[in-house]
């Protein structure tokens, strides 16, 4: 078990660096550039959009013998939630002998740099496919640059370049972590309470300040409820994604900080016959091999949803929590009737996602409650599920409008519809009037006047940054008559 230091500790190509005296909010990028000076990760966009800063995060694997790598935007990771990790960035792939890494050879081959202010991300993200997935395909290659903006070369080189390091060979490609094992074995996060003298559970802070603020990373469920008892308005913190966006843009600075990535029961994924029960801080990437198989419409989005760093480290639970009206998985998640566990101290409630929502940003949730988990019901005998999300850009952007349908086929007739858009109401919502339009009608009688007249009578007309209301509510209608055209011509 690590001593309680009060300091930030990780592991850096060999070395335990600990960090000490930096504010809660300091986030990764600028701890390598300012106190590091590790120059090679980059500020583009303070925001995880454009990659520059992707630098890669490793945990000890279940055996405990390897390192698990993810990429990430370092951007809007807070230091903090690296204490017990390692932490590779493009300084890192240079070799004892000088020499380049396979994919930095390859960039330079096949001339995938032109200004190079781009390129460390880039090969940041590429060589973290690589640790994973050796020998990419040219899709796998293009998702795993979802999040790097390159205004010079084109993207071709780029590729080009991946898949000429890919023919380097696993051994060549992995990284050498052999020395940062035992290492990050000493600095590991406890996985068991600590309790005081007179038998009070001690919730370990990683950061304290001198005037009380803090930041604690419980190991289990009973230091979370012991954290939020001691302060139940504190901020949440699962993927960082969202808090790093506030911190850079909002120059947020939260009194009290809650890590949620190291409470075991909250990273876990529970399956029985009919359901998933995700915990509140499985990743992304994760929740998407999940469902990939059985509702591969929703792996789609959540694909879509954001790029690998992104959904590396942002998960279900952050996402429905934020309640953005254009969140992407929520029309999703309520098309498919799931719902949350949401707990309080020793008491839990499970809530319909449907009903969660109060208001615009608001909902259900009482002060110290949390999502502890999310129930996803899995695909009963005939039942079909059709998602979309309609942006600017097809890849890494924010919705204009996301909408799910999930339903079954008897007779011919369409049974069982449930209907959920974003976009253009003030808070994702299910539809029950179109819903009770498509219920018992067979496809190809369904005209798009009907979906017409239904949609300008239960959406508010308001417009948006992102679309205004009468382009989103003519998405909203072609959504949905196309997935009813997609069912009528399954049945011609």
């Amino acid at each position: 078990m690590t001593q309680v230091t009060n300091t930030v500790r990780l592991v850096l190509d060999g070395q335990i660096v600990e960090a000490r005296g930096l504010r809660r909010t300091t986030t990764v990028l600028d701890f390598l550039r300012e106190h590091q000076h590790r120059t090679g990760t980059k500020e583009g966009c303070a925001e995880g959009d454009c990659g520059a800063c992707v630098v890669l995060v490793g945990e000890l694997d279940a055996a405990g013998e390897g390192v698990d790598y993810r990429p990430v935007n370092a951007c809007m990771q807070l230091l903090p939630t690296l204490d017990g990790k390692s932490l590779k960035t493009v300084e890192s792939l240079r070799r004892p002998d000088g020499s380049l890494h396979p994919v930095q050879d390859a960039m330079v081959g096949c001339h995938g740099s032109q200004c190079g202010f781009c390129t460390p991300g880039i090969v940041m993200a590429l060589t973290g496919l690589m640790q994973v997935l050796p020998q990419p395909s040219r899709a796998q290659v293009n998702d795993a640059l979802q999040g790097n903006l390159c205004r010079c070369t084109g993207y071709r080189p780029i590729v080009d370049a991946a898949l000429q390091a890919s023919a380097a060979g696993a051994d060549a490609l992995k990284l050498d972590d052999a020395a940062d094992v035992p290492l990050l074995r000493e600095i590991q996060r406890p996985s068991t309470s600590t309790y005081s003298l007179d038998g009070d559970l001690v919730v370990q802070p990683v950061v304290r300040t001198r005037k009380g603020s803090s930041f604690v990373s419980p190991c289990n469920l009973a230091e979370l409820q012991q954290a939020l008892a001691e302060h139940p308005e504190a901020t949440l913190v699962a993927g960082s994604t969202e808090i790093g966006l506030k911190v850079n843009k909002q120059f947020l600075r939260p009194e009290h900080l809650i890590y949620l990535g190291q409470v075991a029961e909250l990273k876990t994924v529970q399956t029985s016959a009919s359901a998933w029960r995700i915990g509140a801080a499985v990743p992304l990437e994760d929740v998407m091999r999940w469902v990939a198989s059985e509702w591969p419409a929703f792996a789609e989005v959540l694909r879509r949803f954001g790029s690998p760093p992104v959904r590396a480290t942002a998960t279900l639970a952050g996402n429905i929590a934020n309640g953005s009206p254009i969140g992407d998985s929520m029309p999703v998640l309520m098309a498919l009737d799931a719902s949350l566990v949401l707990r309080q101290g020793a008491k839990t409630r499970t809530v319909p996602l449907d009903a969660f929502y109060t208001g615009m940003k608001q909902n259900v949730l009482q002060t110290g409650e949390f999502i502890e988990a999310v129930n996803l019901p899995r695909p009963a005998a005939g039942q079909q599920l059709r998602a979309h999300k309609v942006s600017k850009r097809f890849d890494q952007d924010i919705s204009a409008l996301c909408a799910a349908m999930r339903y079954q086929v008897q007779d011919g007739r369409l049974r069982g519809v449930r209907l959920a858009v974003n976009g253009v109401t003030p808070w994702p919502q299910r539809v029950p009037a179109l819903e009770a339009l498509l219920e018992g009608r067979e496809a190809a009688s369904l005209t798009a006047a009907e979906v017409d007249a239904v949609v300008a009578s239960v959406f508010p007309a308001r417009d948006g940054l992102r679309g205004s209301w009468a382009y989103r509510s003519l998405v909203a209608r072609n959504l949905v008559l196309r997935f009813i055209d997609r069912e009528e011509a399954a049945l011609a």
